[in-house]
Parts: structure tokens; C-alpha cells; sequence
């Protein structure tokens, strides 16, 4: 049985390690190389307003999760393969998912002006836009936060204790879901969160659609112009924002 982890502020949960360790990984990619993907964009289409930009990196985005559900398919769909092997497959893809699923939402905070490098934040960020609507509901909810966009007040003025207890409720719900889509054999294994050798490429860009629907609702419309970037630092309460001193390599603003 998979031992629960418990949240100070929000009780015990069910691990399940395959999520858990995907999610681990996908909050740590370095703030810097989310940027750098960002300016890379921008060089490329210098004329780009931030809506262009979040376009493109919606697009990205699909193609890779629809490239990782199709694979899964054909491995199981092969006979000389089936699904051993997709099985196999499934637990690289659902990492795959979790990463590019949180380089998208953190690359969408960016765009507008927001860097954060705390794993407890990002975690929140991305549990809610996977989740869509209704873990931004549950998130606002118990966060008691009910205007504004609520990725830019989750990112930069959420204390830390209210951070944990969201994340808690959220992975809840996300195990929740996966049970009920998938039963008892899914947790932790076999097609987590729907991502399997049956979804295929169809499959996993209706849960790509979901996660761009969540940030699109977390974070607003986007800027109009390519705002001042803040780095959000730590304090054990409301985080402190420090502006970003852009390289002068970065595109002009």
C-alpha cells in the first residue's frame, strides 16, 4: 500500500509514487531556462505581442502531449509490442505530461512578467490549471481568493501556509479524478490522469485543451505590453517581488 503523505495545514493524502515523483520533477525545471524559452520566441517573432506569444507556446505545447499520447497508442495498438511495452511507455509519458504541462503554465507567467522558482508555488499552479476549471474553483475556494486573476495572486501574494494547504486539497482532487476515470489499477500505474494506450493522439490534446483553458482562466487575459519581470522571494508568509534585471541580450520590452 502506498503510504500517505500528510500536509500540516490540509491532512493526509494517498501517494501515489508515479504521480508524485513526476510532479516532484516537473516543478523544478530552472527559472532560467523557462525564460530563456520565452526570449527565444520573442527573437524569433520580434513583433509578437504577448497574446502572439502565449499562442505559440499553446501550440508547443499540444504538440508535445499529442506526440507522447500517440506513441503510448501505437506501442499497444503494434502485436509484435502491445501493451507491456505501453505500459512502459506510459510511466515516461505521464512525466512528459507533468513537465511539459508545468513549462507551459510557468512559460505563460513569463510572458506575464512573473518568475518563481519556490516548488510549493508551481505546484499549486500547475495542479490547478491541470485540473481546469473546477480545481481553480477548489483552489479559489480554499484560498479564499475570489478576484483578479488567480495565478498572479496564487505566484506572488499567497502566504506560504495557504500555499500548502491548496496543494494538499488539489493533489486530492487530482487523485480523486484519476480513480474515477481510470479505477483502482490507474493509481499510481496505468494511464494516470487518462494519459494510456487507449487515449492516443486525440486523447491527449483534449487534456492539453484542458490545462491551456486553466491557464487562460488563472492567469487573464494576457498583457499588452511585455511588463517588468518580478522574481517572487520567499519570507515564510506573503512572498516579497524583487524586479529582474534583463540581460542585454533580451528582447526590448
Amino acid at each position: 500500500m502506498a503510504p500517505a503523505s500528510t500536509d500540516a495545514a490540509s491532512g493526509p493524502h494517498r501517494r501515489t509514487p508515479l504521480i508524485d515523483a513526476a510532479l516532484d520533477r516537473a516543478v523544478t525545471i530552472p527559472s532560467a531556462r523557462i525564460h530563456a524559452h520565452v526570449e527565444s520566441l520573442r527573437r524569433r517573432n520580434p513583433n509578437a505581442s504577448p497574446a502572439q506569444i502565449i499562442t505559440l507556446l499553446e501550440r508547443e505545447y499540444l504538440l508535445v502531449i499529442a506526440g507522447a499520447g500517440g506513441a503510448v497508442g501505437a506501442a499497444a495498438a503494434a502485436p509484435a509490442i502491445g501493451t507491456g511495452v505501453a505500459v512502459a511507455l506510459t510511466a515516461s509519458d505521464v512525466a512528459t505530461f507533468f513537465a511539459s504541462s508545468s513549462t507551459f503554465s510557468l512559460a505563460i507567467a513569463s510572458v506575464h512578467g512573473i518568475e518563481v522558482g519556490d516548488a510549493g508555488r508551481r505546484r499549486a499552479l500547475v495542479l490547478a490549471t491541470i485540473l481546469g476549471e473546477s480545481g481553480l474553483k477548489v483552489a479559489q475556494d480554499s484560498s479564499e481568493l475570489t478576484s483578479g486573476a488567480f495565478a498572479r495572486m496564487l505566484l506572488t501574494r499567497m502566504p506560504t501556509s495557504t500555499i500548502k494547504r491548496v496543494n494538499g486539497i488539489l493533489t486530492r482532487r487530482l487523485i480523486r479524478r484519476q480513480a474515477t476515470k481510470q479505477g483502482a489499477l490507474a493509481l499510481g500505474r496505468l494511464a494516470p490522469f487518462g494519459i494510456g494506450a487507449v487515449i492516443g493522439v486525440t486523447g491527449a490534446r483534449a487534456l492539453g485543451k484542458t490545462v491551456i483553458s486553466g491557464a487562460q482562466r488563472a492567469f487573464g487575459p494576457p498583457p499588452d505590453h511585455f511588463p517588468q519581470r518580478v522574481e517572487v522571494i520567499e519570507t515564510g508568509a506573503a512572498p516579497r517581488l524583487v524586479p529582474v534585471i534583463d540581460s542585454p541580450q533580451d528582447p526590448q520590452r
